[in-house]
């Protein structure tokens, strides 16, 4: 059962503040006045927590079904807003999408998405090579509507569709740079940034020599 149809009286919480009790691989007790409340968050989220009586607030996701209500917990806004549109993916349910946010920080996941780097995606528990593609395809366009775009870089670095990075000297920088040794998405990410700071008309070799330089930061 989705929101649409829940229970009566059923409490939806947006937010927890407590103290952590214990982290497991995949949740957290949050001790909410004396209530001992299980929320499923990210790897990197679960490891942001703290020691046990560590003071914690979490955003919530909360999800209700016919047999169970689930916390999901979120230590800032952008991550949510990923979480949320992750789960508009045919084949992504919440553990898949904590799984991908578990190996990819929003930044990262806005990065791989612009550069269409479905091997970035792949590495999380659970996805495959086509559900990997089908992320990165379907996602950017709902990046940029959603206001996703912004996690990139201080929101300075855009996400572009794949149909503005595929041609030119921007994706001969990024494929020079990838066979190098760096991974697509960084890649991607440090030539965007050195189009911004020098202008979209520079030079095929200062694009690599720049990256180099930004990739060396």
């Amino acid at each position: 059962m989705g929101r649409a149809g829940l229970p009566r009286g059923c409490p939806l919480i947006g937010k927890l503040t407590g103290v952590v009790d214990s982290v497991a691989a995949d949740a957290a007790i949050i001790d909410v006045g004396g209530v001992g409340y299980v929320v499923h968050a990210s790897g990197k989220t679960l490891g942001r927590l703290g020691a046990r009586g560590s003071a914690v607030s979490l955003l919530i996701d909360t999800h209700v079904r016919e047999d169970a209500i689930s916390l999901f917990g979120f230590a800032e806004g952008v991550e949510r807003d990923w979480f949320r549109a992750l789960l508009n993916i045919q084949g992504v349910g919440a553990k898949v999408a904590l799984s991908i946010l578990s190996v990819l920080a929003p930044d990262e996941l806005a990065r791989a998405i612009a550069a269409q780097d479905k091997a970035a995606v792949a590495r999380a528990n659970g996805v495959g090579p086509k559900l990997a593609q089908r992320v990165v395809s379907e996602m950017k366009d709902k990046a940029s509507g959603i206001g996703l775009g912004t996690a990139l870089a201080g929101g300075e670095v855009p996400v572009a569709a794949p149909s503005e990075a595929a041609d030119g000297p921007m994706n001969d920088a990024v494929s020079a740079l990838v066979n190098l040794g760096y991974r697509r998405a960084e890649a991607y990410g440090a030539v965007a940034k050195v189009m911004q700071k020098q202008g979209a008309n520079v030079a095929l070799n200062e694009l690599i020599v720049h990256g180099l330089k930004e990739l060396a930061q």
